[in-house]
């Protein structure tokens, strides 16, 4: 597994409270308002990519396709995650700069 930078950063996040992770929770954050960051995994599947691509436009939230869903429920302490909402702006912002 990676050593990735963005990975360690969502894993600050989950630790923080700051993550609403798996798809009930992160649509709740989206529809909310309280998602400032949407990932879903890269090995998700195409019909979870679409909705959560559709939501995040309508909703005007980023969202980024990152990570495998093993590492995502490892960062976040959890087992699998195809899809997390990152909730605090700072976090979500350290996140995406790691990403690019």
């Amino acid at each position: 597994m990676k050593n990735d930078n963005a990975l360690l950063m969502l894993g600050m996040a989950a630790k923080a409270g700051k993550v609403a992770s798996g798809e009930f929770m992160a649509e709740n954050a989206v529809k909310s308002g309280e998602a400032a960051l949407v990932i879903v995994a890269e090995d998700a599947s195409d019909n979870t990519k679409k909705k959560f691509s559709n939501m995040c436009e309508y909703y005007k939230i980023p969202l980024k396709i990152h990570g495998m869903k093993d590492e995502l429920g490892k960062f976040t302490g959890k087992e699998f995650r195809a899809s997390l909402a990152v909730t605090d702006k700072g976090l979500a912002q350290a996140v995406m700069k790691k990403m690019d």
